[in-house]
């Protein structure tokens, strides 16, 4: 099976659904061992999946932002760790291509890559003494210009699907000016080492580990774009994070709903689906997964049918996507283990493991206080337009 010769999103979905079946099985075994789950990506890449947001010219499909946001949704159902690592990759490679950030042969070579060898690029960007780079902190990275290109050193931290990378987009402060710069490194170069420190109780198959660069030598036409801290454009692609907890959210509620219709406690006839307390807790579930639904596809499509002028005005919509769906699911996998009761804290039930995994939403950008303020901003600003 081969995604990039199919016709239809119909078709790719339902090759994709049937392609991640396995995950489930797999999830609690990595879960427990804290492993990082390479059968799942190379599974991925066996159907070609991550090649889907490569632009058509350079070989992929360059499928929209609605359908990228729909296929991660699928993922997530069966491993929300999977989902979010490989959302990453979908989004930079899809925004790239379509926005022409890097220089034209660099990103044809990238792409060629990814066509051909299957190879995954994620951004490199949080550190520890700087936190998340929404907030606008300058990199503690270094690069510093030399002959061949440049010398960087430093320590990032949280970089997530970090066993499998191809591809580092590194941030980094360029010595001797007040500039930052992303600069693509290569796995194999000479100083990259990855260290082993994700212990996070939540989605703990992201491998999301320091990248420590010693020394690394990278070329002049590495520094592939010059960025200003804090100053993010809208960025559509972003939308991979709700699609994730959402697809957790709907897994929760599948689970909860096969308990539900067929535990018969000796105290009731039928089952606890009968009881006015249980069906209240699913209408709830339904109720929260449908506004997100909508939501986050609503948005998605108002973003791939916007110009570029219009999308640079669509972060407080952006933003407000994340926090109530993630906010929404939450709710969801807690009524689902409302209506499991004591079981749902069993080991041995998926329960636990989505209720752990989706509270890590909380912590992927943007924050729920940058968006309330951003939101707020917006409505103000609004107001006094009209005014005018």
């Amino acid at each position: 099976m081969n995604l990039l010769t199919t016709s239809s999103f119909e078709e790719r979905n339902q090759i994709l659904a049937e392609t991640v079946e396995a995950f489930s099985n797999r999830a609690d075994k990595h879960d427990l061992e804290g492993s990082f789950p390479f059968e799942n990506f190379n599974d991925l890449r066996a159907i070609n999946y991550h090649a889907l947001t490569v632009p058509k010219k350079y070989g992929g499909l360059g499928i929209s932002l609605y359908e990228m946001v729909r296929h991660q949704e699928t993922i997530a159902m069966a491993d929300g760790s999977t989902a979010l690592s490989i959302g990453w990759h979908m989004g930079i490679t899809k925004h790239l291509g379509e926005n022409q950030v890097w220089q034209e042969e660099k990103y044809r070579a990238f792409a060629k890559e990814v066509i051909e060898n299957g190879a995954l690029l994620n951004n490199a960007a949080t550190e520890p003494a700087t936190g998340s780079p929404t907030r606008g902190g300058r990199p503690e990275t270094v690069a510093k210009k030399t002959q061949e290109g440049w010398v960087i050193n430093g320590r990032k931290s949280f970089t997530t699907m970090a066993p499998i990378l191809d591809y580092f987009v590194v941030s980094a402060s360029i010595d001797g000016t007040d500039q930052v710069g992303n600069f693509l490194i290569k796995r194999s170069r000479e100083g990259v080492k990855v260290e082993e420190t994700w212990d996070s109780i939540a989605m703990k198959a992201t491998g999301k580990h320091d990248l420590v660069l010693e020394n690394v030598q990278d070329a002049e036409e590495d520094l592939v774009e010059k960025i200003t801290p804090g100053n993010k454009p809208a960025a559509g692609w972003l939308l991979h994070i709700p699609a994730c907890y959402l697809g957790i959210a709907q897994a929760a509620k599948k689970q909860a709903l096969e308990f539900a219709t067929t535990y018969s406690p000796s105290s009731i006839k039928g089952t606890i689906a009968d009881l006015p307390t249980v069906k209240q807790r699913i209408g709830e579930m339904e109720l929260r997964i449908m506004e997100s639904k909508y939501f986050l596809y609503a948005v998605a499509k108002q973003w791939d049918e916007s110009s570029e002028e219009e999308r640079q005005q669509m972060n407080p919509e952006l933003g407000a996507v994340k926090l109530s769906v993630v906010n929404k699911a939450l709710e969801v996998v807690d009524l689902a283990m409302r209506i499991v009761g004591a079981r749902s804290l069993s080991q041995k039930n998926p329960l636990q493991r989505y209720y752990r995994d989706v509270r890590a939403g909380l912590h992927n950008p943007p924050m729920d206080d940058m968006t309330i303020m951003l939101l707020a901003s917006s409505a103000i600003e609004q107001l006094k337009n009209a005014s005018n």
